[in-house]
């Protein structure tokens, strides 16, 4: 039997790691599209700097800021930690007036919605 180069197995391990960047980064990318989308037919209101936004153009700004931003949000949780919580220009944290009046942090009402949307996806 015929033994393979040792430069084979490498070759095969940095294939191997690149798909599996490809599926982490997939992954990342329809969570955040599921949270903009989310954020989008909310209805609720986005205060953020003292201004009160719809959600269309709260979505609209959050999916503005991942596309020039994205090195800061490998995953859905560093899309709210670092990009949909707070103002990357003020620091001040987002607000969500939600359609029953009841006032929350952006970071807390996505990663409920992040835990739900992660609970009905997950793989049974």
């Amino acid at each position: 039997m015929k033994h393979l180069p040792h430069n084979i197995y490498v070759f095969i391990a940095c294939l191997l790691l690149c798909v599996s960047r490809l599926s982490v980064a997939a992954s990342a990318d329809q969570e955040v599209s599921h949270l903009i989308s989310f954020i989008k037919q909310s209805k609720a209101t986005f205060i953020r700097n003292g201004d009160e936004h719809n959600s269309e153009e709260a979505a609209e700004h959050l999916a503005m800021k991942y596309r020039k931003a994205k090195r800061y949000a490998k995953t859905a949780d560093d899309f709210i930690d670092n990009l949909a919580s707070k103002s990357s220009w003020s620091g001040k944290a987002y607000t969500v007036i939600l359609p029953d009046s009841s006032t929350l942090t952006a970071s807390k009402w996505l990663t409920d919605e992040l835990a739900r949307f992660r609970a009905i996806e997950k793989p049974q």
